[in-house]
């Protein structure tokens, strides 16, 4: 579990790629004071477990599954990441409680500046908008964020000065991916009343020429 607090931005030293799986070193310092062998660490939001590792930097393997569902198969050597290390249950949590399980990619369709906050409203699936909610929370990238607003295609969260210049938020253009994590109450919730048959189930995905590419395989 982790609270959506990054720690820090590493960036991605090497994306080995081949028939063997995928495996992403990532060079990064704040994480790497306690950082052991077989610990999870939050990567862009996405769970995954540290491998190998040395002074300066760690490594994961990321599974078919996850590059299919997130946007961790866009990275290259360079990109910036937002990291985090998983919560300690004796410590305050700043954000909210986050798994690490990506729901889905969502996408930003515009931002602009109110005031010293960055504001982006960022499109996303169908699945996910369902169970947003003004003022409630969802993870963007790995960061714990409040919705201030929900449209039939949208959410739309403001970006204070220091979130956009700790986290890869702050470098983010129209047209950039994001990995989107509901929030993990809202789910309960939502399963509890489709038990009771106070909510339909669940809708079955499309898969059509949108939900593939937006999976990155097209």
């Amino acid at each position: 579990m982790f609270t959506g607090i990054v720690e820090e931005m590493g960036a991605v030293s090497t994306f080995n790629k081949g028939l063997a799986g995928t495996r992403l070193t990532i060079m990064a310092s704040t994480i790497m004071a306690d950082l052991t062998i077989g610990a999870s660490v939050s990567v862009n939001g996405a769970c995954l477990t540290a491998v190998a590792r040395t002074d300066h930097d760690f490594s994961v393997d990321v599974s078919p599954e996850t590059l299919s569902v997130t946007t961790l198969a866009g990275l290259t050597t360079g990109s910036p990441v937002n990291l985090e290390r998983a919560m300690k249950l004796n410590e305050r949590i700043g954000g909210h409680m986050v798994s690490g399980h990506v729901d889905g990619i969502g996408s930003i369709r515009s931002r602009h500046q109110d005031g010293n906050a960055l504001v982006l409203e960022i499109e996303a699936p169908k699945e996910i908008l369902r169970l947003c909610v003004q003022k409630g929370s969802i993870t963007v990238d790995g960061i714990s964020l409040t919705i201030n607003e929900v449209t039939e295609r949208s959410f739309l969260v403001a970006i204070i000065p220091h979130t956009a210049k700790v986290t890869t938020l702050g470098l983010k253009q129209v047209g950039d991916t994001l990995n989107l994590e509901s929030d993990l109450i809202g789910k309960y919730v939502e399963r509890l009343l489709q038990e009771r048959g106070l909510l339909p189930p669940k809708p079955t995905p499309v898969i059509d020429k949108d939900y593939l590419q937006r999976r990155g395989l097209m």
